[in-house]
């Protein structure tokens, strides 16, 4: 799965399961204050990062993260990481 496969993915999760707008998802922006979810919809994302990519997400990615730009290398390197 290349980069745009996992941006195209990752925004679609987020178009349908959390019913964001598409384009308010811009890459260089702040993920936390452009998406607004609580502590049960980020458990709701982990759980389907792990479906869709195979990959978990841990706390530390979560500190880690502030962009969408940052959410999608966070994702892309876990799965380069999962088939290394």
């Amino acid at each position: 799965m290349n980069f745009e496969e996992i941006v195209d993915k990752i925004n679609e999760i987020l178009v349908e399961e959390f019913e964001v707008d598409a384009e308010v998802i811009e890459s260089d922006k702040n993920v936390k204050e452009t998406l607004d979810l609580d502590s049960l919809d980020y458990v709701d994302l982990v759980v389907l990062i792990e479906s869709n990519f195979g990959v978990r997400l841990v706390e530390a990615d979560f500190a880690e993260m502030v962009t969408f730009q940052d959410f999608y290398k966070i994702v892309e390197n876990k799965i380069a990481a999962k088939n290394a």
